[in-house]
C-alpha cells in the first residue's frame, strides 16, 4: 500500500480528519481520536499502525513485519505496526484499519457520537 492509497482508504471512511504530525506521519482521527498512522518507511515499505483487539495483537504481534507499535504498546496498549505485505496484505490491513476505526469509534462519547451520527 503507497501513501497516497492508504490516505484515500482512511479518508474514504465516515467523519475521519487528516493532519502530518510527529515527524511527517500521516495520522487519521475520529471525533478527534487516533485510529490509523502511517509515514515511517523502512525501504520501500510504509509502516502503517492501528488499532486491534487483544486477540489479533496476540497473534499477530510477533509474526514477520509486524510488531506492537512503538511507544503505543509500551503503555499497554493493543497497536500494531505492519512494517511490509510479506504477513498482512493490503486488503487484511484495510480491515485491520476499518477495525480500528470501529474500536475508536465505538469509545468515544455519546455526545460526539451524536455530533458525528453514529449509531453503533
Amino acid at each position: 500500500m503507497t501513501l497516497d492509497e492508504y490516505n484515500q482508504f482512511c479518508g474514504s471512511l465516515p467523519n475521519t480528519t487528516h493532519v502530518v504530525q510527529w515527524g511527517d506521519a500521516h495520522v487519521w482521527k475520529i471525533g478527534g481520536k487516533v485510529f490509523a498512522i502511517a509515514g515511517w518507511h523502512e525501504g520501500a515499505n510504509l509502516a502503517v499502525t492501528f488499532k486491534c483487539t487483544a486477540i489479533a495483537f496476540e497473534m499477530l504481534s510477533n509474526e514477520a513485519c509486524v510488531r506492537p507499535a512503538p511507544y503505543l504498546a509500551s503503555r499497554g496498549m493493543t497497536w500494531l505496526q505492519r512494517c511490509s505485505n510479506e504477513t498482512i496484505g493490503d486488503l487484511d490491513l484495510k480491515e485491520y484499519i476499518r477495525q480500528s476505526y470501529s474500536l475508536i469509534a465505538g469509545k468515544l462519547t455519546k455526545k460526539v457520537k451524536l455530533e458525528l451520527g453514529i449509531t453503533f
